[in-house]
Protein backbone atom coordinates (compact mmCIF):
# COMPACT_ATOMS: atom_id res chain seq x y z
CA UNK A 1 0.00 0.00 0.00
CA UNK A 2 1.05 3.22 -0.84
CA UNK A 3 2.73 5.36 1.68
CA UNK A 4 1.72 9.03 0.18
CA UNK A 5 -0.41 10.61 3.03
CA UNK A 6 -1.92 12.40 -0.10
CA UNK A 7 -2.47 9.68 -2.03
CA UNK A 8 -4.24 7.58 0.92
CA UNK A 9 -6.18 10.79 1.41
CA UNK A 10 -7.06 10.95 -2.44
CA UNK A 11 -5.89 15.08 -2.63
CA UNK A 12 -3.38 16.91 -4.31
CA UNK A 13 -0.09 18.29 -2.72
CA UNK A 14 -1.89 21.60 -2.91
CA UNK A 15 -4.80 20.64 -1.32
CA UNK A 16 -5.67 22.93 1.35
CA UNK A 17 -6.64 22.21 5.02
CA UNK A 18 -10.17 22.37 4.39
CA UNK A 19 -10.11 20.20 1.40
CA UNK A 20 -8.02 18.01 3.46
CA UNK A 21 -10.43 17.39 6.66
CA UNK A 22 -13.32 17.00 4.25
CA UNK A 23 -11.31 13.83 2.71
CA UNK A 24 -10.35 12.96 6.09
CA UNK A 25 -14.47 12.87 7.13
CA UNK A 26 -15.50 11.42 4.61
CA UNK A 27 -13.25 8.28 4.92
CA UNK A 28 -13.19 7.78 8.22
CA UNK A 29 -17.31 7.56 7.82
CA UNK A 30 -16.95 4.79 5.63
CA UNK A 31 -13.91 3.23 7.10
CA UNK A 32 -14.79 3.49 11.01
CA UNK A 33 -14.45 0.16 12.90
CA UNK A 34 -18.01 0.92 14.75
CA UNK A 35 -19.52 1.25 10.72
CA UNK A 36 -17.27 -1.33 9.29
CA UNK A 37 -15.20 -4.34 11.55
CA UNK A 38 -13.77 -5.40 8.47
CA UNK A 39 -10.04 -6.56 9.83
CA UNK A 40 -8.96 -4.57 6.21
CA UNK A 41 -10.83 -2.10 6.83
CA UNK A 42 -9.66 -1.26 9.99
CA UNK A 43 -6.17 -0.92 9.26
CA UNK A 44 -7.10 1.12 6.31
CA UNK A 45 -8.53 3.48 8.74
CA UNK A 46 -5.66 3.78 10.66
CA UNK A 47 -3.36 4.86 7.58
CA UNK A 48 -6.20 7.20 6.67
CA UNK A 49 -6.17 8.17 10.18
CA UNK A 50 -2.05 8.95 10.28
CA UNK A 51 -2.09 10.34 7.00
CA UNK A 52 -4.52 13.14 8.20
CA UNK A 53 -2.27 13.27 11.25
CA UNK A 54 0.27 14.32 9.39
CA UNK A 55 -1.13 16.72 6.44
CA UNK A 56 -3.58 18.48 9.17
CA UNK A 57 -0.04 19.63 10.78
CA UNK A 58 1.54 22.44 9.22
CA UNK A 59 4.73 21.54 10.70
CA UNK A 60 4.89 17.64 9.56
CA UNK A 61 3.26 18.67 6.23
CA UNK A 62 5.87 21.19 5.73
CA UNK A 63 8.54 18.44 6.45
CA UNK A 64 7.27 15.78 4.70
CA UNK A 65 6.64 18.04 1.73
CA UNK A 66 10.51 18.51 1.93
CA UNK A 67 11.27 15.09 1.47
CA UNK A 68 11.20 13.50 5.09
CA UNK A 69 9.86 10.18 5.95
CA UNK A 70 5.91 10.00 6.68
CA UNK A 71 6.42 8.10 9.39
CA UNK A 72 9.28 9.56 11.56
CA UNK A 73 7.06 12.86 10.99
CA UNK A 74 4.07 11.53 12.64
CA UNK A 75 2.32 8.29 11.14
CA UNK A 76 2.57 6.69 14.73
CA UNK A 77 5.73 8.63 16.23
CA UNK A 78 4.00 11.88 16.90
CA UNK A 79 1.77 12.96 19.82
CA UNK A 80 -1.36 10.82 17.90
CA UNK A 81 -4.31 12.42 16.07
CA UNK A 82 -6.82 14.16 17.92
CA UNK A 83 -9.77 12.56 18.75
CA UNK A 84 -11.74 15.43 18.53
CA UNK A 85 -11.36 14.71 14.75
CA UNK A 86 -12.70 11.25 14.57
CA UNK A 87 -15.89 13.20 16.17
CA UNK A 88 -15.36 15.86 13.62
CA UNK A 89 -15.95 13.18 10.92
CA UNK A 90 -19.18 12.70 12.14
CA UNK A 91 -20.64 15.61 13.89
CA UNK A 92 -19.10 18.18 11.79
CA UNK A 93 -17.65 19.84 14.32
CA UNK A 94 -14.86 18.46 17.43
CA UNK A 95 -17.51 17.65 19.47
CA UNK A 96 -20.95 16.37 19.01
CA UNK A 97 -22.28 20.05 20.47
CA UNK A 98 -19.90 21.09 17.75
CA UNK A 99 -16.81 23.42 17.39
CA UNK A 100 -13.33 22.02 17.42
CA UNK A 101 -12.35 22.42 20.82
CA UNK A 102 -14.23 23.93 23.80
CA UNK A 103 -11.79 26.89 25.13
CA UNK A 104 -11.39 28.29 28.07
CA UNK A 105 -14.76 29.21 29.71
CA UNK A 106 -16.12 32.62 31.06
CA UNK A 107 -15.93 33.20 34.93
CA UNK A 108 -18.68 35.43 34.17
CA UNK A 109 -21.69 33.10 34.76
CA UNK A 110 -25.77 33.92 34.37
CA UNK A 111 -26.61 33.38 38.30
CA UNK A 112 -29.89 31.65 39.70
CA UNK A 113 -33.23 32.05 39.62
CA UNK A 114 -34.70 32.99 43.32
CA UNK A 115 -38.24 32.63 44.61
CA UNK A 116 -40.01 34.09 47.55
CA UNK A 117 -43.43 33.49 48.77
CA UNK A 118 -45.75 36.46 49.95
CA UNK A 119 -48.74 36.35 52.14
CA UNK A 120 -51.27 38.69 50.78
CA UNK A 121 -55.31 39.05 51.99
CA UNK A 122 -58.28 38.07 49.50
CA UNK A 123 -58.64 41.36 49.07
CA UNK A 124 -55.10 42.59 47.61
CA UNK A 125 -54.97 39.72 45.24
CA UNK A 126 -58.06 40.85 43.74
CA UNK A 127 -57.99 44.53 43.22
CA UNK A 128 -53.70 44.38 43.17
CA UNK A 129 -51.29 45.67 45.60
CA UNK A 130 -47.67 47.11 46.22
CA UNK A 131 -45.47 45.75 48.61
CA UNK A 132 -41.60 46.50 49.71
CA UNK A 133 -40.14 43.06 50.06
CA UNK A 134 -36.54 42.20 51.74
CA UNK A 135 -34.63 39.92 49.86
CA UNK A 136 -31.04 38.13 50.49
CA UNK A 137 -29.74 37.76 47.34
CA UNK A 138 -26.07 37.67 45.94
CA UNK A 139 -25.22 41.13 44.41
CA UNK A 140 -22.12 42.60 42.98
CA UNK A 141 -19.28 43.10 44.58
CA UNK A 142 -18.66 46.89 44.45
CA UNK A 143 -15.14 46.24 45.59
CA UNK A 144 -13.60 44.81 43.06
CA UNK A 145 -16.72 45.58 39.89
CA UNK A 146 -17.32 41.94 39.55
CA UNK A 147 -14.02 40.95 38.62
CA UNK A 148 -12.93 38.38 41.84
CA UNK A 149 -9.71 40.84 41.84
CA UNK A 150 -7.81 42.25 44.50
CA UNK A 151 -7.89 46.21 43.00
CA UNK A 152 -4.80 47.02 40.93
CA UNK A 153 -4.51 43.42 39.73
CA UNK A 154 -5.74 41.32 36.87
CA UNK A 155 -5.99 37.28 36.29
CA UNK A 156 -3.13 35.83 35.01
CA UNK A 157 -2.90 33.08 31.90
CA UNK A 158 -2.76 29.03 33.80
CA UNK A 159 0.66 27.66 33.19
CA UNK A 160 -0.69 24.18 33.24
CA UNK A 161 -2.60 24.58 29.67
CA UNK A 162 -1.03 27.84 29.04
CA UNK A 163 -4.61 29.89 29.05
CA UNK A 164 -6.75 27.41 26.84
CA UNK A 165 -8.89 26.14 29.49
CA UNK A 166 -8.37 22.75 28.62
CA UNK A 167 -5.07 19.98 28.76
CA UNK A 168 -4.96 17.45 26.38
CA UNK A 169 -4.46 13.04 27.38
CA UNK A 170 -2.88 11.00 25.34
CA UNK A 171 -4.26 7.24 25.31
CA UNK A 172 -3.20 4.39 23.53
CA UNK A 173 -5.81 2.01 21.28
CA UNK A 174 -5.86 -0.15 18.14
CA UNK A 175 -6.10 2.60 16.90
CA UNK A 176 -2.92 4.10 18.24
CA UNK A 177 -2.77 7.07 20.21
CA UNK A 178 -5.79 8.99 20.62
CA UNK A 179 -5.60 13.00 22.36
CA UNK A 180 -8.76 13.84 23.64
CA UNK A 181 -9.32 17.55 25.22
CA UNK A 182 -10.38 17.78 29.14
CA UNK A 183 -11.03 21.06 31.55
CA UNK A 184 -7.69 22.21 33.13
CA UNK A 185 -7.92 21.02 36.52
CA UNK A 186 -5.03 23.78 37.72
CA UNK A 187 -7.47 26.62 36.74
CA UNK A 188 -10.93 24.98 36.54
CA UNK A 189 -11.42 25.22 32.73
CA UNK A 190 -11.38 29.07 33.00
CA UNK A 191 -7.73 29.10 31.24
CA UNK A 192 -6.64 31.96 33.89
CA UNK A 193 -5.82 31.99 37.61
CA UNK A 194 -6.38 34.51 39.63
CA UNK A 195 -2.67 35.04 42.17
CA UNK A 196 -4.76 37.99 44.36
CA UNK A 197 -8.34 37.38 44.78
CA UNK A 198 -10.98 40.44 46.08
CA UNK A 199 -11.54 40.04 50.25
CA UNK A 200 -14.46 41.23 49.82
CA UNK A 201 -15.79 38.58 47.94
CA UNK A 202 -12.97 35.92 47.70
CA UNK A 203 -12.34 35.86 44.24
CA UNK A 204 -16.44 35.14 43.07
CA UNK A 205 -17.45 38.54 41.71
CA UNK A 206 -20.17 38.81 43.85
CA UNK A 207 -21.30 39.24 48.00
CA UNK A 208 -24.26 37.98 49.49
CA UNK A 209 -26.56 40.86 51.37
CA UNK A 210 -30.05 42.12 51.87
CA UNK A 211 -32.14 44.46 49.85
CA UNK A 212 -35.36 45.87 49.21
CA UNK A 213 -37.34 45.77 46.29
CA UNK A 214 -40.66 47.00 45.30
CA UNK A 215 -43.34 44.49 44.30
CA UNK A 216 -46.49 45.46 42.11
CA UNK A 217 -49.12 42.69 42.70
CA UNK A 218 -51.22 42.90 39.67
CA UNK A 219 -55.27 42.77 40.04
CA UNK A 220 -56.84 39.23 39.71
CA UNK A 221 -53.94 36.98 41.23
CA UNK A 222 -54.98 33.89 42.71
CA UNK A 223 -52.88 31.16 44.89
CA UNK A 224 -49.91 29.56 43.61
CA UNK A 225 -49.41 32.57 41.04
CA UNK A 226 -46.36 33.39 40.32
CA UNK A 227 -45.13 37.03 39.50
CA UNK A 228 -41.34 36.99 37.47
CA UNK A 229 -39.39 40.17 38.08
CA UNK A 230 -36.63 39.66 35.45
CA UNK A 231 -33.13 39.99 36.29
CA UNK A 232 -34.18 40.60 40.04
CA UNK A 233 -32.62 37.01 41.03
CA UNK A 234 -29.14 36.22 42.31
CA UNK A 235 -25.90 37.90 40.38
CA UNK A 236 -24.00 35.32 38.54
CA UNK A 237 -20.21 34.40 39.43
CA UNK A 238 -17.84 36.61 38.19
CA UNK A 239 -20.14 39.59 37.73
CA UNK A 240 -22.60 37.80 35.64
CA UNK A 241 -25.93 38.88 34.76
CA UNK A 242 -28.74 38.44 37.65
CA UNK A 243 -31.05 35.27 37.29
CA UNK A 244 -34.97 36.36 37.37
CA UNK A 245 -36.90 36.55 40.73
CA UNK A 246 -40.45 35.07 40.99
CA UNK A 247 -42.68 35.72 43.24
CA UNK A 248 -45.34 33.56 44.44
CA UNK A 249 -48.71 34.45 46.01
CA UNK A 250 -50.03 32.72 49.13
CA UNK A 251 -54.06 34.23 49.54
CA UNK A 252 -54.95 33.88 53.17
CA UNK A 253 -58.32 32.59 53.98
CA UNK A 254 -61.24 35.41 54.13
CA UNK A 255 -63.71 35.59 57.40
CA UNK A 256 -66.68 35.80 55.10
CA UNK A 257 -65.57 35.63 51.34
CA UNK A 258 -64.16 31.84 49.49
CA UNK A 259 -62.77 32.26 45.88
CA UNK A 260 -63.80 29.73 42.92
CA UNK A 261 -62.29 31.00 39.73
CA UNK A 262 -63.33 34.70 39.14
CA UNK A 263 -66.39 34.26 41.62
CA UNK A 264 -66.99 34.76 45.18
CA UNK A 265 -69.52 33.06 47.51
CA UNK A 266 -71.10 33.85 50.64
CA UNK A 267 -73.44 32.80 52.96
CA UNK A 268 -76.01 34.68 54.93
CA UNK A 269 -78.24 33.07 57.20
CA UNK A 270 -82.01 34.73 57.89
CA UNK A 271 -84.66 34.00 60.66
CA UNK A 272 -87.32 32.00 59.78
CA UNK A 273 -89.66 34.77 59.95
CA UNK A 274 -87.15 36.76 57.19
CA UNK A 275 -87.11 34.39 54.72
CA UNK A 276 -90.77 33.67 55.04
CA UNK A 277 -92.02 37.57 54.99
CA UNK A 278 -88.92 38.92 52.92
CA UNK A 279 -86.77 41.58 53.66
CA UNK A 280 -83.42 44.10 53.02
CA UNK A 281 -80.14 43.36 53.81
CA UNK A 282 -76.95 45.54 53.62
CA UNK A 283 -74.08 42.91 52.39
CA UNK A 284 -70.78 44.23 53.16
CA UNK A 285 -68.81 43.47 49.46
CA UNK A 286 -64.92 42.51 49.40
CA UNK A 287 -64.42 46.17 48.85
CA UNK A 288 -65.04 47.16 52.65
CA UNK A 289 -61.27 45.46 53.19
CA UNK A 290 -59.68 48.05 50.99
CA UNK A 291 -58.31 51.02 52.88
CA UNK A 292 -60.42 54.05 51.23
CA UNK A 293 -60.74 57.63 52.20
CA UNK A 294 -63.44 59.24 52.76
CA UNK A 295 -64.01 61.53 49.48
CA UNK A 296 -63.45 57.76 47.47
CA UNK A 297 -66.41 56.40 45.65
CA UNK A 298 -65.76 53.01 45.50
CA UNK A 299 -68.98 50.99 46.59
CA UNK A 300 -68.24 48.66 49.69
CA UNK A 301 -71.52 47.78 50.13
CA UNK A 302 -74.78 46.16 48.20
CA UNK A 303 -78.24 45.87 49.03
CA UNK A 304 -79.87 42.42 48.97
CA UNK A 305 -83.46 42.27 48.47
CA UNK A 306 -84.71 39.03 49.90
CA UNK A 307 -88.11 37.71 48.29
CA UNK A 308 -90.99 36.53 49.80
CA UNK A 309 -90.53 32.57 50.59
CA UNK A 310 -86.76 32.22 50.21
CA UNK A 311 -86.23 28.75 50.66
CA UNK A 312 -82.72 27.48 52.72
CA UNK A 313 -80.28 26.79 50.19
CA UNK A 314 -81.28 29.37 47.16
CA UNK A 315 -78.71 31.24 45.48
CA UNK A 316 -78.79 35.32 44.39
CA UNK A 317 -76.19 36.33 41.95
CA UNK A 318 -74.50 39.73 41.94
CA UNK A 319 -73.28 40.39 38.68
CA UNK A 320 -69.92 42.04 38.33
CA UNK A 321 -68.83 42.21 42.09
CA UNK A 322 -66.75 38.90 42.13
CA UNK A 323 -62.59 39.19 41.36
CA UNK A 324 -61.04 41.12 38.55
CA UNK A 325 -59.77 38.80 35.90
CA UNK A 326 -56.04 39.44 35.11
CA UNK A 327 -57.15 39.53 30.96
CA UNK A 328 -60.41 42.24 32.16
CA UNK A 329 -63.53 41.70 33.21
CA UNK A 330 -65.29 40.51 36.27
CA UNK A 331 -66.51 37.36 38.19
CA UNK A 332 -70.43 37.40 40.12
CA UNK A 333 -71.03 37.30 43.74
CA UNK A 334 -72.70 34.34 44.61
CA UNK A 335 -74.65 34.19 48.00
CA UNK A 336 -76.49 31.87 49.27
CA UNK A 337 -79.37 31.57 51.63
CA UNK A 338 -79.48 29.72 54.89
CA UNK A 339 -82.78 29.67 56.83
CA UNK A 340 -82.25 29.31 60.43
CA UNK A 341 -85.09 27.26 62.02
CA UNK A 342 -85.43 28.27 66.06
CA UNK A 343 -84.78 25.91 68.07
CA UNK A 344 -85.94 27.18 71.80
CA UNK A 345 -89.47 29.12 71.88
CA UNK A 346 -91.22 30.48 74.75
CA UNK A 347 -94.37 29.53 75.70
CA UNK A 348 -95.82 32.77 73.68
CA UNK A 349 -93.82 31.85 70.56
CA UNK A 350 -94.60 28.40 70.64
CA UNK A 351 -98.63 29.85 70.86
CA UNK A 352 -98.40 31.96 68.27
CA UNK A 353 -96.98 29.06 65.68
CA UNK A 354 -99.15 27.05 66.65
CA UNK A 355 -101.88 29.19 65.76
CA UNK A 356 -100.21 29.85 62.97
CA UNK A 357 -99.78 26.41 61.69
CA UNK A 358 -103.88 25.35 62.54
CA UNK A 359 -104.41 28.88 60.04
CA UNK A 360 -102.32 27.08 57.29
CA UNK A 361 -103.53 23.62 58.10
CA UNK A 362 -100.72 22.51 59.11
CA UNK A 363 -101.15 20.92 62.79
CA UNK A 364 -100.46 17.61 61.41
CA UNK A 365 -98.57 17.33 58.11
CA UNK A 366 -98.19 14.64 56.22
CA UNK A 367 -94.32 13.84 55.04
CA UNK A 368 -94.23 14.07 51.45
CA UNK A 369 -91.43 11.97 50.25
CA UNK A 370 -90.23 12.91 46.68
CA UNK A 371 -90.08 10.19 43.62
CA UNK A 372 -86.77 10.49 42.40
CA UNK A 373 -86.15 11.15 38.84
CA UNK A 374 -86.40 8.25 36.68
CA UNK A 375 -83.58 8.02 33.96
CA UNK A 376 -84.52 8.72 30.44
CA UNK A 377 -83.80 4.55 29.80
CA UNK A 378 -86.62 4.07 32.39
CA UNK A 379 -88.98 6.34 30.62
CA UNK A 380 -88.82 4.65 27.51
CA UNK A 381 -89.07 1.20 29.20
CA UNK A 382 -92.14 2.50 30.71
CA UNK A 383 -93.19 3.57 27.46
CA UNK A 384 -92.81 0.43 25.67
CA UNK A 385 -94.35 -1.55 28.41
CA UNK A 386 -97.66 0.11 27.89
Amino acid sequence: MTQDPYEILGVSRDASADEIKKAYRRLARQLHPDVNPDPETQERFKDVSRAYEVLSDPGKRQAYDRGGDAFSQGFGAGQGFSFTDIMDAFFGGGAPGGGQTRGPRSRARRGQDALIRLDVTLAEAAFGVTRDLKVDTALRCEACEGEGTAPGTKPVACETCHGQGEVAVVQRSFLGEIRTLRPCAACRGFGSVIPDPCRECSGDGRVRSRRTLTVKIPAGVDHGTRVQLTSQGEVGPGGGPAGDLYVEIHVEPHKTFTRHGHDLHTTISLPMTAAALGTQLTLPLLEADLETSEESETVTTYDLEIRPGTQSGSEQVIRGFGVPSLRGGRGDLVVSISVDTPTRLDPRQEELLRELAAIRGEETPDGQVEAPHKSMFGRLREAFQG
